[in-house]
This record gives structure tokens, C-alpha cells and sequence, in this order.
């Protein structure tokens, strides 16, 4: 039988807690997630008086938050990768370097949003 503690609001707030944890150990131990942050920090109040429209502005903050659930992904296969060892393996390598490679499609499509709602 499930445990009744793993229901309900008992079960997003224990979700929430797990998300907050997750958010305070990238912005300590991720530098580029630190600079995401600031950067969102700075452009989502832009995006809201430079957008003309709530599609725009939406648009615009959407394209940031991307790029941070991006990053945090990206973090989380390089902690994992890192916690099973340190010796240099093909496979860790690939999956570390397709993470990479997702977090530059996200900052190019952010960066393309921008200019597009922009020009």
C-alpha cells in the first residue's frame, strides 16, 4: 500500500521542496546558471515593457526560462556523470558534450527570439 504522506498537497509540497533544493545547488555550484539568472533577472522586466503583446512578452521570457530548464538539465547529466566516476569514457563524453550542445540551441534560440520581437 502507498504511503499516505506521498498525496495531495503532502506530495507537492514535498515536490516543491526537492525543486527548491535543486534550484539552491545549481546557483552555488553552476557558474553559468548564476549568469542565466542574472540575465533573466535583468531582460524578463525589459521583455515586459519592450513586448507589445502578451504573445511577445511571453515569447521573450519563455525563450530565458528554456534556457535555464535547459542548463539545469545539462547540470544534472554532468553531476550524474561526474558521481560514477572521473576516468575518461566515450559515452560520458558524448552525453556531457550533447548537453552542451542543447544549452547552445537554447541561448541561439533565445538570442533569435529576442532579435526577432526586437527588429
Amino acid at each position: 500500500m502507498a504511503n499516505s504522506d506521498n498525496k495531495g498537497v503532502a506530495r507537492l509540497l514535498k515536490a516543491a521542496q526537492f525543486s527548491w533544493q535543486g534550484f539552491r545547488a545549481a546557483y552555488k555550484h553552476e557558474e553559468a546558471f548564476k549568469q542565466e539568472v542574472l540575465i533573466l533577472l535583468i531582460a524578463v522586466p525589459l521583455a515586459l515593457w519592450l513586448g507589445d503583446d502578451g504573445v511577445e512578452k511571453a515569447l521573450m521570457i519563455g525563450s530565458l526560462l528554456l534556457l535555464l530548464i535547459v542548463e539545469l538539465l545539462n547540470s544534472a547529466i554532468e553531476s550524474a556523470i561526474d558521481r560514477i566516476g572521473t576516468e575518461r569514457h566515450e559515452l560520458s563524453g558524448r552525453a556531457k558534450d550533447m548537453g552542451s550542445a542543447a544549452v547552445l540551441l537554447a541561448t541561439i534560440n533565445a538570442i533569435l527570439v529576442w532579435f526577432l520581437m526586437l527588429s
